[in-house]
């Protein structure tokens, strides 16, 4: 090994190899472990239950409460403060021990969903939204946490397959389960349908989850969330603002980005500063987690931001229904299941991780570039090989960064990094969500003075026609013909700049570390 590899790599080491600061490691059996993955799984069903029942709702739910100019925003509410909350729970739990900040996510979802429910106007939907993301922003983070607890990493890819399995099964329930909702009852059935299975999920964590709780002085960095909070949602305010609502030279765009760099500088300030900060500086300082963080930012910007638009394009372009255009993601999850199980099996096998994310993000470019040639005659089965394509780009990548971290960091900021890979890539979708929705907006606004009759009245065709293919009954063919091309080769923008993402992406992960994975987990007390 050269002399620069033994640089780079020397602080990871004693995190990343042997047990010397785990004075009590408990193992558990492999009944145990699938014990406690019973009431893990619930919870991480519940949060993709929600992607996938969502994603097909939103063409009738814009339809009702307002256009397309809103959807971004149903999508982007709820994964900002997901996204913002994700570290405060890693910092939380890591203080205060997961089981009971795991219960309080829950509940505090399935309450957001119930209002969500019951919104009447789609500011209130996005408000409540929001509210669901604070609960769901600790579901997926904590859930991982908890397996890095349990699982040794030299283990744990072989229980990427039960994890897999929530995905799996949350592909084909969840757009089957939300179209027919939508179809038969109402669009307001995809929230409460969460209710009975969050119950579910309190009652079997309350009953397995049993979990070591370390007493230690704390102090939780409130500040420093609220700072990490008004800068990133400035930031994504620049986005889905600049060039539609206000030009990007006006003094509310400018302003608005000045003010949140200067929150997001007093946020790193912050952590450098604060007894207990949620993002702990020194992090950065691992070669590996600094790696994971910008790969999990990138492949999230790329992949959230594109496909959420996918099946606007199947119910306006190919007139499917809302169940239909639900099933019609199947391959992209099944791809993502894939790739995940597969790469988690060979990493178990062959204690080498970093191969994945590298062979990965070149399949994800591939699918993307296939996605930016849709047409208004595209079929469904190339479709369907691009959808599989991007997923399992995906899930030879998004798994491994989090195992790699979880690898590579102390135990006892275990639950820190973990949530902190999660935020980041919380992060990057709630971006690429903004971003790719104002491209679309923009190029919508283009396309429409490009494909639309001058003579037939299209200066009243507007984004917010986009809504539905209900919304188009009503216009002349050669108008409708003009608005379908015009999303068409929107759409095909929102996927091409994806790929400079994933490009990106790709780069980084050249340089993430390959180190020997823990054959132990971390030391836990009974409680």
């Amino acid at each position: 090994m050269s002399k620069q590899n033994l640089k780079v790599t020397s602080s990871e080491v004693s995190a990343a190899s042997v047990d010397e600061d785990d004075p009590q490691p408990r193992t558990y059996t492999h009944r145990e472990i699938m014990t406690i993955f019973s009431g893990l799984m619930l919870a991480m069903l519940l949060a993709a239950l929600d992607q996938t029942i969502v994603s097909t709702a939103l063409p009738r739910i814009v339809s009702q409460l307002g256009g397309v100019s809103h959807l971004s925003w149903i999508v982007t509410a709820y994964l900002l403060a997901s996204t913002i909350v994700t570290p405060l729970y890693g910092k939380i739990s890591d203080l205060y021990g997961r089981k009971r900040i795991f219960q309080f996510a829950i509940v505090l979802f399935l309450i957001g969903s119930a209002l969500s429910g019951l919104s009447q106007n789609v500011y209130q939907l996005i408000a409540f939204r929001a509210l669901q993301g604070l609960g769901g922003g600790g579901l997926f983070a904590l859930a991982l946490a908890i397996i890095g607890d349990i699982v040794p990493p030299r283990e744990r890819g072989r229980y990427q397959g039960y994890t897999g399995g929530v995905f799996a099964f949350a592909s084909v329930g969840g757009p089957l389960i939300g179209g027919f909702l939508t179809d038969a009852i109402s669009w307001r059935w995809i929230f409460y349908v969460n209710i009975p299975i969050g119950i579910a999920a309190l009652v079997v964590t309350s009953a397995v989850l049993k979990l070591s709780v370390r007493r230690v002085e704390h102090s939780v960095d409130y500040l420093g969330a609220g700072l990490v909070a008004g800068g990133s949602g400035g930031v994504l305010l620049v986005t889905v603002w600049g060039g539609a609502t206000y030009p990007w030279g006006s003094w509310q765009v400018i302003s608005l980005s000045i003010v949140s760099v200067v929150l997001l500088g007093l946020f790193i300030w912050r952590q450098s500063t604060a007894r207990e900060p949620i993002l702990p500086l020194k992090l950065f300082r691992n070669r590996t987690f600094s790696v994971s963080s910008l790969v999990a930012f990138l492949v999230g910007l790329a992949l959230f931001g594109a496909v959420i638009f996918l099946p606007e394009y199947q119910q306006l372009v190919l007139g499917d229904s809302a169940i239909k255009s639900g099933l019609a993601l199947t391959p992209l999850t099944l791809g993502i299941v894939v790739g995940s199980v597969g790469s988690g099996q060979l990493t178990t096998r062959t204690g080498k991780y970093k191969i994945f994310p590298i062979l990965g993000m070149p399949i994800l470019i591939l699918g993307f570039v296939i996605l930016s040639r849709l047409t208004l005659t595209t079929s469904y089965a190339l479709m369907a090989v691009a959808m599989a394509i991007v997923g399992l780009g995906l899930g030879l990548s998004i798994q491994i960064v989090v195992l790699a971290t979880q690898n590579a960091v102390e135990f006892k900021d275990m639950g820190t990094a973990t949530s902190a890979i999660t935020f980041f890539r919380s992060l990057g979708g709630s971006l690429g969500t903004s971003i790719f929705g104002s491209i679309l907006i923009n190029r919508l606004a283009y396309n429409f003075h490009r494909y639309l009759p001058p003579s037939s009245g299209s200066s009243k065709i507007s984004p917010e026609s986009l809504a539905g293919a209900s919304q188009l009954n009503g216009l002349s063919t050669a108008v409708r013909n003009g608005v379908l091309q015009s999303f068409v080769h929107s759409i095909d923008a929102v996927f091409l700049w994806a790929v400079p993402f994933a490009a990106l992406a790709l780069i980084a992960a050249i340089f993430l570390p390959e180190l020997p994975l823990r054959s132990r987990g971390p030391a836990v007390m009974a409680e």
